[in-house]
């Protein structure tokens, strides 16, 4: 994740705004920049590498001023180069930015059919550009980032430094999540408190929505509608060493709402939104000549890969075997030269997952491995690494990592597809545009977190729940079920909803709730018909599915969860939220402890 931090200050803020960097460094960078305003210029200083370059730069060529923003970035969209680097800049302004920007391709055309010219392969210089047009035609800083931030789609957090007016910054937020600090006539911007750790303790988190113009005197915070709001000033008790949960209950509320802007970074670094392809980091290997894949890995990351395996068959018509991790050495699996052995992984050290690594290698397998830390074991492993980027996750019951890892997993079946000639240039397009929509389709669906915690309380005294799914959405039923046992200890499985007559459906009574995920598409009529087959006998069902979905079956349903309407390809993303809430508002009715459920721990690293 990349962070940012801004200061309005009464001293220099170039060394503060570093060392602000350096307390985010845990997120993972490849760059990183300060930009100060001193005597009516901006003044610049980007490196790429690691946050010693940059101080090392500033030592060269320091960056005075009172007033200044910085920013780490990971490479996403364009390489880990300098110019890449944030802050942008105009002559008017300079700015950073996390998220990403979906409609940035149509409003960088017309920024250069206007005569814009553009200095990165970013989509971040857009809204530099924006803003400027709009100061250029004589709005005030405030009333330009108003009219430019409706124009944006997407999940951003911005931090504005403008070059003729040194006394203030902008900020704004919309799915990534920014702070306020306030201290001694001085006030700050940053990622999260850790940033401002150092400078404050006094700490508001903006809400979805809200921007905030921040003096020496304080800030004033503006929601989506342009309203002058109060947002409360809390005591954030963060240290050196403390990652912390801001205004939310647990961590893995924070990480479930974290989704839209993990997903979003991760996104970028997958796909080139100028010209909407998809590429994966450099390789010396033809994935073209990938006979078979052999996907491998462990719980939710298990469950990820049963939804790369519909995605890579499906477009790339690449045959791929799946083994839980545990199980695969011990089988002797047949593994065929020119094969692909791909290892899933939040932590990259996962014993059994790093095992059955181990003997693939050995048996002259291609190593891919998507993994959360990019310096692990696993990481170090691969022949390709394919990183997510969902920063640091706290709480042991995964969520913003397995929506990372299912970004990545899209992005790797449509470029097999692409290699393999089973996707034209058209199609590609087209899927890119369906992935550059899962960011605001997951604020979409985060949107009803609170009808989905006024049900909890049907499901909580349950003894055994049951999830239905068909196609991609069968891993979804067997994540929900997974997340509902690891943290609030029901007893829960998932089905393939054809099954349920298979046998399963033995178990149906009215003191069993069935939760149904059913997208309307193409496979909704026959999930819908094996719902109707609970419902016959007596079962308590919740249909999780769009407005269209729920009106033509959610009568009858104890309980509906409206998603917003998506793409087959996405829904497998967005669906995730409403298992993941579901589990996490029924765990806080029972009171357990969410984070840290009994008997679980984040990375297994014994088999």
């Amino acid at each position: 994740m990349c962070g940012i931090i801004g200061i309005v200050g009464k001293e220099q803020v170039a060394d503060r705004l570093v060392d602000g960097l350096r307390r985010m460094e845990y997120r993972g960078y490849d760059s990183a920049g300060v930009c100060t305003v001193e005597n009516g210029q901006l003044i610049r200083r980007r490196a790429q590498g690691k946050l010693v370059n940059l101080v090392n730069e500033l030592a060269r060529d320091p960056a005075p001023g009172l007033i200044g923003i910085a920013h780490t970035r990971w490479a996403t969209h364009g390489a880990p180069t300098a110019a890449n680097a944030h802050p942008h800049a105009t002559e008017h302004l300079a700015l950073v930015h996390n998220g990403i920007i979906e409609n940035f391709k149509p409003l960088r055309e017309a920024l250069e059919s206007r005569g814009r010219t553009f200095e990165s392969q970013t989509d971040t210089e857009v809204v530099a550009h924006l803003v400027s047009e709009q100061v250029e035609a004589g709005l005030s800083p405030q009333e330009a980032v108003k009219v430019v931030l409706p124009q944006l789609r997407g999940a951003f957090a911005l931090a504005i430094a403008f070059r003729q007016h040194p006394d203030l910054l902008i900020g704004a937020r919309l799915g990534s999540p920014l702070v306020v600090g306030y201290g001694e006539g001085e006030t700050y911007l940053g990622s999260d408190a850790l940033a401002l750790a150092p400078l404050t303790q006094r700490i508001t988190y903006l809400e979805e929505g809200d921007w905030v113009v921040i003096t020496r005197e304080g800030a004033k915070i503006f929601d989506a509608d342009n309203n002058p709001v109060e947002r409360e000033v809390v005591a954030s008790g963060a240290s050196a060493v403390a990652i912390e949960k801001g205004n939310y209950r647990h961590f893995m509320q924070k990480e479930i709402f974290e989704q839209p802007t993990v997903v979003a970074q991760t996104l970028r670094s997958y796909i080139h939104q100028v010209d909407e392809s998809v590429a994966l980091p450099q390789i010396d290997f033809d994935l073209s000549a990938v006979k078979r894949i052999t996907i491998v890995a462990c719980g939710t990351s298990f469950y990820a890969g049963m939804v790369a395996k519909y995605w890579i068959e499906t477009f790339a018509r690449l045959p791929v075997d799946i083994d839980v991790a545990s199980e695969f050495r011990y089988r002797d699996p047949v593994l065929e030269p020119g094969g692909l052995a791909l290892f899933i992984s939040q932590s990259g050290e996962t014993a059994d997952t790093l095992a059955a690594l181990k003997h693939c290698k050995a048996a002259g397998q291609t190593i891919a491995v998507v993994v959360n830390v990019p310096t692990s074991t696993m990481a170090r492993e691969a022949d390709l690494l394919l990183p997510t980027h969902a920063g640091p996750e706290i709480g042991v019951a995964s969520t913003k990592a397995f929506s990372c890892q299912l970004a990545v997993l899209a992005a790797l079946a449509a470029h097999l597809a692409v290699k393999r000639g089973r996707m034209d240039r058209a199609e590609e397009t087209e899927v890119v545009q369906h992935l550059l929509q899962t960011p605001a389709s997951l604020n979409a669906a985060l949107a009803f977190d609170e009808e989905i915690a006024a049900m909890a309380h049907l499901i909580a005294p349950a003894r055994d729940v049951l999830y239905l799914g068909r196609g991609p959405d069968y891993p979804l039923a067997l994540e929900g079920a997974l997340k509902l046992k690891e943290i609030s200890y029901i007893h829960a499985e998932g089905y393939a909803s054809g099954e349920m007559k298979h046998g399963p459906i033995a178990l149906i009574d009215e003191a069993v709730p069935v939760i149904v995920l059913a997208p309307s598409g193409p496979l909704f009529e026959k999930t819908v018909s094996n719902m109707q087959e609970v419902r016959a006998r007596g079962g308590k069902v919740v249909l999780i599915s769009d407005a269209e979905g729920i009106a033509e079956a959610g009568e009858g349903c104890i309980a509906t969860i409206e998603m917003p309407r998506v793409h087959p390809l996405i829904a497998p993303l967005v669906y995730a939220v409403p298992v993941q809430l579901l589990a996490y508002h029924v765990a806080c009715v029972k009171g357990t402890d969410v984070d840290q459920p009994r008997n679980l721990a984040k990375s297994v690293t014994v088999e």
